[in-house]
């Protein structure tokens, strides 16, 4: 069943994704569109039942304000303006309409139904993917993540056997990982899975490479190339599956927002590309792929992890990568999330993790004065990974895992916890 859609096109808003998730909690669908989308474009999409012109802060691009195109007026789709001057409809609101002033226009004017759910969505992309990809076959970049689980339950429920999962260790997993995804997915799942060891190829890849982004483009890269030669060692994989989700696209920039940052599985993919992409939940937001993962059937331990980015550790080592530094965020990372687990904070914690700068401090041990590094410990909340407000941690929790760390890590004096709410700050350092 398809579900019926709301169009909100983004004529310079910060708030798109505010008013997307609202409707969809109403129970009806929505999609974020640039400002100049065509009339054509807009009729090609299913079941739109309405359209919301977003403006706002960032209307003004380059000297210019943005505007749609005439022709969108004629298409006879109810419409409303937010916070948008040049609009030439009759509804205009100066700010984000309220939620019975939204419901009127849903389900009075755009005759729209409630049918936005789980079941739904899955149904729908069920059979987008048999469509897509028919009789051939999808390499799925499977880290074990909460985003890459669930597109490879999704896959399963659509084509089976024609998914192949590829878990690429890359030397960017927390502790453990690697062989936990083999024992999960292969030995008790017993889905189609590919280990590659890598870890020296993407090390070396990283070698006195600083920069963020470029980090993030050398990983995604790789990444890309280390599937394309497990592709040809297989017959008929014409299909790259990505756990894409909403934020990640969002972030990675718009027409009218600058660049939050670049994700591995949309800004750092080569031109050259020899896949075609399959992203079922590109659309989604965080707790929505939740939810999915929920009514797919899967672990709630699995669904309900932490997130974890595509660049892994990577992003956590921050500035050039070192081994040393590395096993510093590694090591800590283990110990923090072995804190929280006692204290039942990783079922209350949305995202908690260390980070490692590339700086050293003074400190003192075995009564001799040493430089060595600190360990960052950030733990955070939210629902859409938009916005994120921080944990506030008992004193006698942060305690006990600095003790920890400053005992058992090599090549640490010293740990800091992060105070700092998203925006202005963003959940991950790099």
């Amino acid at each position: 069943m398809r579900q019926d859609l709301i169009v909100i096109l983004d004529l310079g808003s910060t708030q798109n994704t505010v008013i997307a998730r609202e409707i969809r909690e109403h129970g009806v669908y929505s999609e974020i569109y640039p400002h100049d989308i065509t009339a054509q474009e807009i009729q090609a999409l299913e079941n739109v039942k309405g359209i919301i012109l977003n403006g706002g802060e960032n209307r003004i691009v380059d000297g210019q304000a943005v505007e749609i195109r005439e022709e969108l007026y004629d298409l006879g789709y109810p419409m409303i303006s937010v916070d948008y001057p040049q609009s030439k409809c009759g509804k205009r609101f100066d700010k984000l309409p309220s939620g019975d002033e939204l419901k009127t226009f849903l389900f009075e004017e755009c005759k729209a139904q409630a049918n936005w759910n789980m079941k739904n969505f899955i149904e729908d992309q069920v059979e987008l993917i048999r469509r897509q990809v028919g009789d051939r076959k999808v390499l799925l970049a499977l880290s074990g993540g909460v985003d890459s689980s669930v597109v490879a339950a999704l896959l399963i429920k659509a084509i089976g056997k024609q998914l192949v999962c590829v878990h690429v260790n890359h030397g960017l997993m927390r502790k453990n990982e690697s062989e936990s995804v083999v024992k999960v997915f292969r030995d008790e799942l017993h889905a189609n899975l590919i280990y590659v060891d890598a870890v020296e190829r993407f090390l070396g890849k990283l070698e006195n490479v600083s920069d963020p982004e470029k980090k993030r483009k050398i990983i995604g890269a790789e990444f890309i190339r280390v599937f394309e030669e497990e592709a040809g060692k297989l017959e008929g994989i014409d299909f790259l599956g990505q756990g894409t989700i909403y934020p990640d696209i969002i972030e990675s920039g718009t027409k009218t927002a600058k660049m939050v940052k670049s994700h591995h599985n949309v800004g750092g993919l080569p031109e050259d590309l020899k896949f075609e992409l399959v992203e079922p939940l590109k659309q989604l937001f965080k707790d929505e792929v939740r939810a999915c993962g929920v009514e797919l059937g899967l672990p709630h331990d699995m669904v309900y992890r932490q997130p974890f980015p595509g660049p892994g550790l990577g992003v956590r080592c921050l500035g050039a990568i070192t081994r040393d530094r590395l096993e510093a965020v590694r090591e800590s990372d283990a110990i923090l999330r072995e804190e929280f687990a006692k204290e039942g904070l990783d079922r209350t914690v949305w995202q908690y993790f260390t980070v490692v700068p590339d700086f050293k401090s003074v400190g003192m041990k075995n009564n001799a004065r040493v430089f060595e590094y600190m360990v960052i410990i950030r733990a955070v909340n939210t629902i859409d990974a938009m916005t994120a407000s921080v944990e506030k941690l008992d004193w006698a929790v942060l305690e006990r895992v600095t003790n920890r760390i400053l005992a058992e890590v090599e090549n640490v004096n010293r740990v800091c916890y992060d105070m700092s709410p998203k925006p202005p700050a963003t959940i991950e350092f790099e």
